[in-house]
């Protein structure tokens, strides 16, 4: 089940199988670090974030399907996107869900936005925004005001 807008969703026990691929690569990392860059470049590739879409394809944040939402590319909601951040990285074994804490800022100081926030080890967690690589938010930093 894909998240609300202000919780987080179980890690489903099921996992489509294009989407298996992906983790199977993710657990050839050497660490923590490694594993979570190699999710984000997987999920850059597949999917982004665009502000037009975000208010006109609304419905889509309601969309459970995960198979369906994995097979096709291209815009996502920030929800969604780290839903399957998530996914991917727990799925991988290097890290928990409680590893994964989500987050909230303003972009445009009138459109809530949710990003990650993952724990790499006791001292250094590291943002993570994939909807905001489409408007050169790099990794480990999210997208907040008119950044």
């Amino acid at each position: 089940m894909i998240p609300n807008l202000f919780s987080k969703a179980r890690i489903p026990d099921e996992i489509p199988l294009q989407m298996q691929a992906a983790i199977k690569k993710l657990r050839k990392s050497k660490n923590k670090e490694e594993c979570l860059r190699c999710a984000y470049e997987i999920l850059a590739k597949k999917y982004r974030g665009k502000r037009w879409n975000t208010y006109t394809r609304f419905f889509k944040l309601f969309d459970t399907n995960l198979e369906r939402i994995w097979k096709k590319g291209g815009f996502l909601h920030c929800t969604t996107l780290n839903y399957l951040m998530r996914i991917l990285l727990v799925k991988s074994g290097f890290f928990k869900d409680e590893d994964l804490k989500l987050r909230w800022s303003m972009v445009w100081y009138i459109s809530l936005h949710q990003y990650l926030k993952v724990k790499i080890n006791s001292k250094r967690l590291i943002n993570v925004d994939l909807w905001g690589k489409s408007y050169g938010v790099k990794f480990g930093d999210y997208s907040h005001g008119f950044h």
